[in-house]
């Protein structure tokens, strides 16, 4: 076969685009405001990119970040559930043996006793 002289041509089906370009895009917007699901679909976009053979380097980012915030929301979720424990404890053991209506000083917030 002689050599094209316009270059060198993509062979009949195979890609020119990268399919996952638009999903990495979207996964790593995502992955800024809603950290799992861009972390899902940073993922879906980068092994659709590998498996026609090219890079994306902002799926790749999409699933660091979204890794990231993920693991920094769940610590923070247990923390607050910590916090939100520690409190009702403490208004419980404050309320226990008083009537309803008692009103009573936890953490320095008068409340009312159920």
């Amino acid at each position: 076969m002689a050599p094209s002289p316009y270059g060198q041509q993509t062979p009949q089906g195979a890609p020119t685009d990268n399919p996952g370009r638009v999903l990495g895009i979207v996964g790593f917007i995502l992955a800024i405001f809603i950290a799992p699901v861009g972390l899902i679909i940073s993922i879906i976009a980068f092994v659709k990119s590998r498996k026609a053979g090219m890079g994306n380097g902002l799926a790749l980012a999409g699933i660091i970040i979204g890794a990231l915030f993920t693991i920094l929301g769940v610590l923070g979720a247990i923390a607050l559930g910590a916090f939100v424990n520690e409190f009702a404890q403490q208004f419980l053991n404050a309320c226990e043996g008083l009537p309803s209506g008692t009103s009573v000083t936890v953490q320095g917030a008068p409340t009312e006793c159920p």
